[in-house]
């Protein structure tokens, strides 16, 4: 099980300021591969045709296609209206902005070459279980991992004119290019293969973490700001609208929630042969230290989101925990639906699998129309600050008894934080005071073995006291 708390509160540091030698080791890498760009866009084959959800035909182009000087293959952020190094900073070695630009090449390094060999894949398998998230569908080069369009969107429809005079962001989204400034499309891109999604090689089953692949776990705006390539400057709050963090971070919640239950209503996903399929389950609650003795060694803590008999897997449910914290601020006649409805979908656990599929399906209407509802809302300071405290109220930190939800809300608190900082809604200054508090909520959750709740719960509750002095 890896370390994820660390993981993540390096990357956030990381994300924040490049190091300068980092910086200027990307760019001779950068200035190195040039050559071999231009050789691979003139050596590359046709063009590969995919269908966009609208059923127009759009070509993938490749990372090639974009690396022009004078488009996004600069060696320094001298352009305008856009930075123009974004190839640059999406093969950063040094950095998690270059973490998708990576992603086809792990497999080839030893943790990769372990999953694979004790999955026992042959070179087919690895397409068939790898590729479907550690390259971009239809990409011309493998090689390249998850590329441009990877995310933004097969560009065939508009490379050529979304530059050109009179382009506009929503004429390149007429034309095919991903709208990822829409949260709820944003969530859909991402969760594909940082939850699971239906696509090849593209549900994260208990067997590939069993073989070695790190627990999967998402933020949506945690995960957005380690991997941007770009200013959210004038121009582009112009262009794009600015980013409202704490809606992202929302509208990441609710379609989670909506993914995971999408996926566990479907037959084929939801078993393993005669077993359910444990990657929908909270991992620590079957591993745990297990003693032995004349007097009980209790691990499991009573959950009250859970009604659940002792002994049964829990779902992993740690995103209709934080769900349901915003959901009592920004739409708290849905949360009591939302919160009798995930209650309920537990408890259907103990019961058939016919009764559990209706009442995940109730629960995903319920986090549909959260999404829908913080979608469009402001969350502006007040509100924002009410999402932390409900996070670290009785009703909801109570149901932080196990890693995963634990884990989940130490990253909502930060990127709230955060969102409130970069939205000019608290100050800079204040909110670094606070970070000793923070990083001793990530302590708390440092190592998954030794994760203890009640430890944890003050940890959290220390870090919101200090964060509501800035109020």
């Amino acid at each position: 099980m890896p370390d994820i708390s660390m993981f993540l509160r390096r990357l956030n540091a990381a994300c924040r300021s490049l190091p300068a030698s980092g910086f200027a080791a990307a760019m001779l890498c950068l200035l190195m591969a040039g050559g071999a760009l231009a050789v691979a866009f003139a050596l590359s084959p046709t063009p590969v045709r995919a269908e966009n959800p609208s059923g127009t035909l759009r070509s993938h182009m490749g990372v090639a296609s974009c690396a022009g000087s004078t488009c996004h293959g600069r060696s320094v952020a001298s352009g305008t209206p856009v930075r123009q190094d974004e190839l640059l900073r999406w093969q950063e070695e040094s950095s998690p902005t270059g973490a998708h630009s990576r992603a086809w090449r792990v497999i080839s390094e030893p943790r990769g070459q372990g999953i694979i060999r004790r999955m026992g894949l042959d070179s087919a398998g690895v397409q068939r279980e790898c590729a479907g998230c550690h390259a971009s569908p239809g990409a011309l080069r493998q090689a390249d991992g998850v590329d441009c369009e990877g995310c933004h969107g097969n560009a065939g429809g508009w490379l050529a004119t979304h530059t050109t005079v009179g382009a506009s962001h929503s004429r390149n989204v007429a034309q095919g290019m991903t709208d990822l400034t829409n949260p709820r499309t944003r969530a859909g891109v991402c969760l594909d293969c940082h939850l699971s999604g239906d696509a090849k090689g593209q549900f994260i089953a208990h067997r590939i973490m069993a073989a070695g692949h790190p627990r999967m776990s998402f933020e949506m705006d945690l995960f957005s700001t380690l991997q941007a390539h770009h200013d959210e400057d004038a121009d582009y709050a112009q262009r794009k609208g600015k980013t409202n963090s704490m809606r992202m971070w929302a509208v990441g919640q609710a379609e989670a929630v909506k993914r995971s239950l999408e996926l566990f209503s479907q037959p084929g996903k939801a078993s393993d042969g005669i077993f359910p399929e444990f990657t929908f389950y909270d991992c620590h609650s079957c591993h745990r230290r297990i003693s032995d003795g004349d007097q009980p060694n209790l691990t499991v803590m009573p959950n009250p989101g859970r009604p659940i008999a002792a002994g049964m897997p829990p779902y992993n449910d740690e995103n209709m925990i934080l769900l349901l914290a915003a959901a009592k601020v920004m739409a708290p006649d849905l949360a009591v639906t939302f919160d009798a409805r995930s209650k309920a979908f537990h408890r259907a656990m103990g019961v058939g699998r016919g009764e559990t599929v209706a009442a995940a399906q109730a629960l995903r209407q319920t986090a549909d129309a959260l999404s829908s509802r913080m979608a469009g809302a402001s969350f502006g300071r007040d509100q924002t600050f009410a999402i932390m405290d409900a996070i670290a109220s009785d009703a909801i930190s109570e149901r932080f008894t196990d890693y995963e939800g634990s884990v989940q809300s130490v990253m909502a608190i930060d990127t709230l934080l955060n969102g409130m900082v970069n939205s000019g809604m608290v100050g800079g200054g204040g909110a670094s005071g606070l970070r000793i508090q923070v990083n001793q909520a990530y302590a708390a959750v440092r190592d998954p073995n030794g994760f203890q709740p009640i430890a944890f719960r003050r940890a959290l509750g220390g870090a919101i006291r200090s964060i509501r002095s800035l109020r």
